[in-house]
């Protein structure tokens, strides 16, 4: 994985340097890989390249020949990408290299934005837009509607977000990689920056330049962690959000023969702190409402007696690069089933789940990826 505050760096830098990383970690020349999937989203509004991203960006590397298939997904593409290259290894196609990249930061906020809200479908934008047009971002404002029935229903405070935020820095303080390091304290959370009541700047995730990859292989490789479970699904629009991620979640925990109790850590999609608390909830890890207690007791942080949550100070510090995200999360369960994550390493570490979406459908999840992978 790149470093994730890296601005200078143009799509093709970032992609090389991870992928030259993972094939080095791998063992491997670029020569014996078997298929490449390669994921963005923003590419073609942002970096004036619409198609071929993966064979135009992979060009310094040399792959020769190697067959190079592009994965858009929104912010799910890297799970998405993740969970092809599972079933190519499976076919035979092995080894198979994923890799996941974005640039955003480009110069002109309202493309990004506008990039980024190309995740919705074009014939509701308009009128999700105007509904939310209080708020710095139509996403930003949609998660906003969570947060309050979280507050009003499930009795989560906003101290309790604020201090979800504050461990995200706490443990992005740790990630030499991460994007946001300096730690905050729960009144500099509350004390930002609005951008869709109730929700301030510091809970939210920001743009992000990054990328990520990994290396697939069928059979068994030495001291490489095995994946149990990826389980993807798409919306329609007739389920709300966190439902349909509970639903997916239980598939994913029934494909890996595992529960939520089962679970050393968890790398999960944190758009916000909020959603870190209402997912969490949703997945079966606490009942409705008592993530946030759980969190400010300092059960889902370093040394808690809950499942870790987030070590790579997840979306909210480590960053989200949008189409890199899922691969990004799949980057830090590794480090941790291979005892090599340093002063975040999650002691013991057995069982490791990434949770990763992307788009939504009127309120519903475009695509849902769970993640299970044993050391």
């Amino acid at each position: 994985m790149t470093p994730m505050s890296r601005r200078d760096l143009s799509p093709e830098e970032l992609t090389c340097m991870a992928v030259r990383d993972a094939l080095e970690d791998a063992g491997l020349s670029a020569s014996e890989v078997g298929i490449v999937l390669a994921a963005n989203a923003l590419g073609g509004c942002l970096n004036g390249q619409s198609c071929i991203r993966g064979q135009t960006w992979l060009k310094p590397v040399g792959l020769d020949g190697v067959g190079v298939i592009n994965v858009d997904n929104s912010c799910a593409g890297g799970a998405s990408a993740f969970h092809l290259g599972v079933m190519a290894a499976a076919s035979g196609q092995s080894p198979v290299l994923v890799v996941g990249t974005e640039k955003m930061w480009t110069g002109s906020r309202a493309d990004t934005i506008s990039g980024i809200e190309e995740g919705l479908p074009a014939s509701e934008r308009p009128v999700l837009r105007e509904t939310y047009s209080h708020a710095s971002s139509t996403l930003m404002g949609m998660n906003s509607v969570w947060v309050n029935h979280q507050v009003a229903a499930r009795g989560t405070t906003l101290e309790q977000i604020a201090a979800t935020a504050v461990k995200s820095r706490r443990f992005g303080e740790m990630n030499p990689l991460a994007q946001f390091r300096k730690p905050v304290s729960v009144d500099e959370v509350l004390d930002s920056p609005v951008v869709a009541s109730p929700l301030t700047r510091l809970m939210c995730s920001s743009f992000t330049d990054g990328a990520a990859a990994l290396v697939l292989a069928s059979g068994r490789v030495p001291d490489a962690p095995r994946v149990l479970a990826s389980v993807v699904r798409s919306g329609t629009g007739d389920t709300e959000y966190h439902d349909r991620l509970g639903g997916v979640a239980e598939e994913g925990w029934k494909a890996a023969g595992a529960g939520p109790a089962d679970i050393d850590l968890i790398e999960l999609h944190d758009a916000t702190s909020a959603e870190e608390l209402y997912a969490l909830e949703a997945m079966g890890f606490f009942p409705p409402g008592d993530a946030g207690a759980a969190t400010v007791a300092g059960a889902t942080g370093p040394g808690g007696q809950s499942v870790c949550v987030n070590p790579s100070g997840g979306l909210v510090s480590r960053g989200h690069p949008i189409g890199a995200t899922g691969l990004c999360q799949i980057y830090e369960v590794v480090q941790h089933l291979k005892g090599r994550a340093g002063a975040r390493q999650v002691h013991g570490a057995r069982l490791a789940a990434t949770v990763n979406t992307g788009g939504l459908i009127n309120a519903d999840p475009a695509l849902v990826s769970v993640v299970v992978v044993e050391r």
